[in-house]
């Protein structure tokens, strides 16, 4: 008699669906897609060596030393009927050129920003306002950074009404969970506004 898995089954009509994690350098996308991958997550981070002196900027992130080269990937599976498939883009300016296509069939994304370099999600929150790409912010509330309230924040980086933003903390898989929550709402009601 065959064993009994502890793992639900899944239908094999379950929806896959494709989510961006994306931002500046140092944000905290790999950190994202670990904390809810259901599964261990694909990473392709390497050393900073040197060679990238003068290229990558680390101001706010000395401590930095791997960085993100390709993407990151991981799965979570939101009920029997839709599982995501989260793909985290490298945040330096010299990888941008992946972000095409990485966004080819994403459904929506997480831009995810750092308040001690705000600036650094302007290029993902144009991307994704250029494309039409159902998007929320995430502010990654670091240790020791300044907090800074939402509305302070939405006029910082001057966000259309409707795009949501959201305080979270990219180590915690609850907070993280409530970020793709309220991007699933928001591809939801931007689907029926279309319709």
């Amino acid at each position: 008699m065959a064993s009994e898995s502890s793992e639900p089954r899944r239908s094999l009509t379950a929806q896959a669906v494709k989510v961006l994690i994306a931002g500046g350098f140092g944000v905290g996308k790999t950190t994202m897609v670990g904390s809810v991958s259901e599964v261990p997550p694909l990473r392709t981070e390497e050393v900073i060596t040197a060679a990238s002196e003068g290229v990558d900027d680390l101001s706010g992130v000395e401590g930095k030393t791997t960085t993100t080269v390709a993407l990151d990937f991981g799965r979570i599976t939101i009920n029997p009927e839709l599982i995501l498939y989260l793909f985290g883009t490298p945040g330096q300016d010299r990888f941008w050129f992946m972000w095409d296509e990485l966004a080819e069939g994403a459904l929506g994304a997480v831009v995810l920003a750092d308040t001690r370099r705000l600036d650094s999600c302007f290029p993902a929150v144009d991307f994704f306002e250029r494309r039409g790409l159902p998007f929320v912010v995430g502010v990654n509330c670091f240790d020791n950074a300044y907090r800074y309230g939402t509305e302070e924040l939405r006029a910082a980086l001057d966000l259309d009404p409707e795009v949501p933003l959201l305080l979270c903390d990219a180590r915690e898989r609850d907070s993280t969970k409530q970020v793709l929550t309220v991007l699933l709402e928001k591809v939801l009601a931007t689907a029926l506004l279309v319709q």
